[in-house]
Parts: structure tokens; sequence; C-alpha cells
């Protein structure tokens, strides 16, 4: 029989929760007032036939008594307490945590994975397990999913909210009118597996109070935790139209004895006024906690399954984690753009479930592929998956994420250097290329030792048109997690695409020297973003103003690094191996007899892939000669083909970036400007066989002052 919370502190509660006094017990199942005291204190448990005296008092079986698994459901029905308005008068029309972010589906994706990320049982070598379900409700199942959240009321105090003329009452104002239009409310669940739960009590220090009653508190001693500021979380929030999260927890640690079905619901509304009463902002769903202050205060509850099932809330199995259940989902983020579009994508309506789908499934693959790899013995950290119901029935497939499909170089790469298969130097496709680069991580605090020079790991690999953005370095630290992407300038024209993957701090390995203090420094010159490293304030209070400068000398090494492992051997230069041949080909007039000649422009780097079109996507720059001619250059595109002459391909859309003017397809360059570029896409229709089996030319044709 599985026993709960000890008997003494148990039946406190019930006490409480029902409003008795111990001399109302005592009278009523026949005993003194001391025999209760003795109970709760610890001293002395009832008799089995008093515990069914008890049990018919509390209103409750004799069973349940016993286990004290469960509270009495007498007196204090599960509700909703709104915050009520400061005496002060003081209003706040939102929660500004929450307009740190855009309610954008990839950043919830970012912000939630990570935190589940960084609530990774550490007692096992298992990987956290999280699962994103979209969930589209109608008819009678919207209309029972609304009875169990007592949708009647908190209807009154949404009416209040949408009628403010600013920008949260809009928002709701919005998410009502979907739903009674019509007749639609989209759920996005978010449960994490080998998790620590919302662990701690509903009000003091912990996991709990931190996510559902505090902001600004990550409650994060690990280092290597992705989150910082405690801003994560606001996004749950910020992603429902109706400002509405419920909260489902089984905990990895016991609190009041039990670990299983912890529930919570949290609303985050502007100020408003009801029935003449005014409201602060936020609100609570739970139980009426008798030992605030308030009478009206809730606190988490221990529900039945069958509330848990009505609530949408039910999870699969008894690993710890969490359950959060975004009530009126939506992406407020701009349709994806060429280049990005995914299979499915349903056009206009940017709250499709398919086009939400797809843009879950692309966000983890991009920010979480390398903590979702494996190699040699080492488990992954991260397993992540996507489904979506219609009314509790499947309507799209659940699609794990897998990184080998959604950045197959990088996922090489780590997976290369988890199992010790690197190489000094590529010699073959499909090789990784290992070295190690300098980090100085400058002392912290004023504490002795925590300088020094940390090695970070640089691993290179040849790169195809499915890893994206060629010739980039993907940057992160101990959870893996992608913190910042970016292009190395100046490569040799003729380079074979690459990609580069840096592991920092705790990523390169608990050996590598200084990785803790790495890991520090590296965690606390990120942005509540965590996507860059660079200046901050708390960097400079806990390190020094010119701090940052070793980020940027990382860098410059990381670059420098790159260049030297991704070099041709002269011997090797002029095949080509490449998807793309970076070439140039400039033509003009012939300088007259007897006069030096000016350097004719040279292309400094090519950026070019396969939109989902088809087409050949080209970013170029452009290395001007130095001088204040008027340099004009017609770009032009070919198919790189294994025989026969190189045909030419209409540009199906050309646009000049920087320091240089498009005119009648003409790039006329800015006089006296050093560098430039372009962009380019071709035309599919003019391609006589498709991109993907042809590598592409660029051939600049140009002329010193007139029109070439």
């Amino acid at each position: 029989m599985e026993v709960g919370e000890d008997f003494g502190p148990w039946l406190s509660r019930q006490l409480q929760l029902a409003r008795m006094k111990q001399t109302e017990l005592a009278d009523a199942v026949g005993v003194t007032r001391a025999a209760v005291s003795a109970w709760i204190t610890g001293r002395a448990e009832p008799r089995t036939e008093t515990v069914n005296k008890i049990a018919e008092v509390l209103g409750m079986d004799a069973g349940t008594v016993h286990t004290r698994t469960t509270d009495t459901l007498a007196g204090l029905p599960v509700t909703w307490y709104h915050r009520p308005g400061h005496a002060d008068g003081g209003r706040e029309f939102g929660n500004a945590a929450a307009f740190a972010f855009e309610a954008d589906l990839e950043v919830l994706a970012r912000e939630a994975t990570q935190n589940s990320l960084d609530e990774r049982r550490k007692e096992n070598d298992r990987p956290v397990r999280v699962r994103y379900t979209l969930h589209e409700l109608t008819g009678e199942t919207l209309a029972r999913f609304r009875t169990a959240l007592r949708w009647d009321d908190l209807f009154p105090h949404y009416e209040a909210a949408a009628a403010q003329d600013q920008k949260v009452g809009r928002v709701i104002n919005a998410g009502i009118k979907e739903m009674y239009e019509r007749d639609r409310l989209v759920l996005l669940r978010v449960d994490d597996y080998n998790a620590n739960g919302l662990t701690g009590d509903d009000y003091d220090d912990g996991r709990f109070a931190a996510v559902v009653r505090r902001q600004l508190d990550s409650r994060k001693s690990d280092s290597a935790a992705g989150g910082s500021y405690g801003l994560g979380k606001a996004t749950l929030w910020a992603t429902s139209r109706l400002g509405l999260v419920l909260m489902n927890s089984t905990l990895s640690e016991p609190h009041e004895g039990r670990t299983e079905r912890r529930l919570i619901g949290r609303l985050d509304l502007p100020w408003r006024e009801v029935d003449n009463k005014p409201y602060a902002g936020p609100a609570w769903l739970g139980r009426p906690d008798a030992e605030a202050d308030n009478v009206h205060v809730v606190r988490s509850w221990w529900a039945e399954e069958e509330t848990v099932e009505s609530l949408h809330l039910t999870r699969e199995s008894d690993d710890p984690g969490t359950s959060f259940l975004i009530v009126g989902a939506h992406d407020v983020a701009s349709l994806v753009g060429a280049g990005q579009a995914y299979d499915g994508d349903t056009g206009d309506d940017e709250d499709s479930l398919e086009r939400m789908h797809h843009r879950l499934v692309r966000a983890l693959g991009r920010n979480f592929w390398a903590a979702m790899t494996a190699g040699g013995e080492r488990q992954p950290l991260l397993e992540a998956s996507v489904r979506t119901l219609r009314n509790g029935d499947e309507y799209l497939r659940e699609e794990r994420v897998d990184p080998l499909v959604h950045q197959p170089a990088r996922a090489r790469a780590l997976q290369a250097f988890l199992s010790g298969n690197t190489v000094d130097r590529l010699t073959e496709a499909g090789q990784v290329a290992m070295t190690t680069v300098p980090l100085k991580v400058p002392e912290r605090d004023g504490r002795p030792g925590s300088a020094g020079e940390h090695r970070a790991v640089l691993l290179v690999t040849d790169a195809t048109d499915a890893d994206g953005k060629l010739n980039q370095v993907t940057a992160m630290r101990g959870n893996r997690m992608t913190v910042k992407t970016s292009r190395v300038p100046e490569l040799p024209v003729g380079t074979n695409p690459f990609q580069a993957v840096l592991l920092a701090g705790r990523a390169a390995g608990e050996e590598a020297p200084f990785a803790g203090e790495a890991e520090e420094f590296l965690r606390t010159a990120e942005p509540p973003e965590h996507n860059k490293w660079g200046q901050n304030e708390e960097l400079r209070m806990r390190y020094s103003p010119s701090a940052h400068r070793r980020i940027g000398a990382l860098t410059t090494e990381t670059n420098k690094a790159v260049k030297e492992l991704v070099a041709i051997p002269k011997e090797k230069k002029g095949g080509g191996a490449g998807r793309v041949g970076k070439r140039l080909t400039v033509t003009g007039k012939a300088a007259a007899k007897g006069k030096a000649t000016t350097e004719p422009p040279k292309l400094d780097d090519l950026d070019a892939v396969i939109d989902a079109a088809g087409a050949w996507q080209v970013t170029a720059e452009v290395k001007v000669p130095t001088g204040d001619e008027s340099w004009r250059m017609s770009p032009v595109a070919k198919l790189e083909v294994r025989s026969g002459p190189r045909p030419v391909v209409r540009w199906a859309e050309l646009v000049a970036l920087s320091n240089c003017e498009l005119v009648d397809g003409v790039l006329h360059f800015t006089p006296g400007a050093r560098r430039a570029s372009f962009r380019g896409v071709t035309d599919v229709s003019t391609h006589p066989v498709r991109a993907a089996l042809t590598g592409l030319v660029v051939e600049l044709h140009t002329g010193k002052g007139d029109t070439a």
C-alpha cells in the first residue's frame, strides 16, 4: 500500500482545509483534545477504529486516511484567486517580463526547452525528454474544457481586460474573438520527463515558487545552465493569447509526502475593474490556503486523475518533470521567407496547425541539435518531439527531431568528437578535423585562481546544402544549446564549403583546463536571449570593463584556426570539390600601353545555398580597388556542369546590399568604397537541370568607368 505524508502534518492540514479546530475533531470522534494534539505532533497515532471515525468526519474513506496521499475535499473547492488592486492605486497593464520576448514559437521552443535541459536530472545518464503537443479544441470538446477551467468565473475578468485599449488588452480581445467566432482554441503543451519537476514550497525558495509566484528568479545555481535571468518562463504566458498557463508536475523529491499530480494555474492579465473592484493583474487556480492571512489566496493542490484528464494535463508516465499547458497558443512571427520554407506551409494563417507544428520542429532542430547528438558511450542530453491533435485524435503524427536530419554536418562533427574519431587535418570527405583555441578567462570578483587559459574545442567538417548557410562557426557551452552562429570572413577564393563547431566551457569536456571558469564567464556574457557573447553590465561588474575583449580575441583565434584547417594545399587547388564554385571572371577594356593597370575587383566571399524552390541564393562580397574610379559590374550566373559549356541562367532577383546601386541590372559601386555586397536569386525556369545536380559559377563582367 502506498503511504504518503506523515500522519501528524497531514491531519493538521486537513483540519485547516476543513476549517475545523482540534477540539471539534476531538468531540466528533470521542477523544480528548490532548489526544488530537499528540497525533498532530507525532507523539502518537490513532487506532484503526478511530481512523474510521476521522475519515467519516472529514468526508473521506478510511483508506485515504491510512495512505494519506490526498487532501479532504470538505469546505474548500478549487477556485480562482485574483490578486486585489494595490492599496496605493498603482497599476500594471501586463507582465513586463513577457515583453522581453516575442510571442514567437521559435522563441518559446528555445526558452522552454532550455529550461527543461537545465532541469535534467543529474542522478542518471538519461536524456531529458521534451514533447510539444499542439491540440486544437472545437465544439463539445472545447465546451467541456471551458467547464473544467471554470470559464464562467474567468470571463468577467477577460471582458474587463479586453475592453482596455492597450497592448495586452488587444491581444486578449483577439484571443476571445478567435475562440467564440471560430469555435476554436489551440492548446500547446510542453512536457518534460526525467527532469526535476516543480519542487519546493508554494511560497518559499524553490523551483515551484520561482516559476509560479516570482519574476526574475531563475533558481539555477549550475553554471552550465542555459538560463540565468529568470525571464525565459515568461515566454509561456507570452505565447498565450489569453495569458493563461496550467501546470501539472511530478516531483523528483516529495512535497507533503507526495510526488504526483501537483497542479496550479496562473493567469496574467492587466489591471482591471470587475464589479467595481480593482484587481492588480495575476490570478491563480488552486485550492484556498487555510494557512494564509487572506482566506481567498490559493495554493497548488494534489489533483485526482479525472481532474487532470479534464484539463488535458495527463502525463504519460510517472517519470518526474512538468507539463505546461499554454491555453490559446498563437504565433506572431512573420511568415517564413524565401529559403526557409518548409513542407506543409499552408499560407497566411499564422496559427494553422501545420505551420505551428513545422515551426516547432525546425526551431528544436536548429537550436538543440547538439544537445540531441550522441557519440561513443555518451548519451544525448535531450530528446525532443512534436505531435499535433485535433479534439483528442491524432492530426499530425509525432515527429521526433533528428539532429542528423536538421544539421547533418554539424551533428556529424560533434558525434565524431564524442566518439573520439577526429583527425588533425581534412583529407577526405566526411572527416572531422579538431584543434583547440585559447580563451583567456579573466579574474572574477577579485577571486584568486579564477583566471587562466581555457582551451575551447574547434571542430571542422565539409558541408552540404542541407546545412543551410555555409562556412559558419556555431558556438555553444556546457548545455550544448546553440548560442551564436557567425560567418568566417575573408576566406580564400576556392575554399570548399564547411561547417565549424566551437565547444567552449564544459562543452569542451570537464577535463579541459579552466572549463568551469570559462563556463561562468561565457554565461555572464550572454543577454536574456542567450544568443551571443558580448559586453553587458554584469560582465563589467563581475570581471572588468575590458573583459569582453577576451571574447573578441576568442573569435579572432577561432576564425584563424578555421582558415588553417580548411586551407587547400597549393598542389591541390583548382579542383574545386565543393558544391559551389567560387570563381570570379573579370573582363573590361585593356589599359593603354605604358599605363599602369588598376588591379580589378576581387571576390572576397560568396555564400550560396539552394532554397526550397530549387533556386540558387547567392550573397557576394567584393573587394573594390583603392581609388576614386567608378566601377560597374554585371553579375552573370552559370551552372557548373560535368561536360560542355556552362549554361547561363537568369536572375529572378538581384539586390544591391551595401556600397552599390542597381541600375538596369548593372551594379554601380560607390566611389572610394573598399567593400561592397549584393544578393541574387536565380530564375528556376531557366535552369536546364536541377540545381542540386550542379555547382554555381558567378562571373562579374566589369568595366572601369563605363558600362560592361
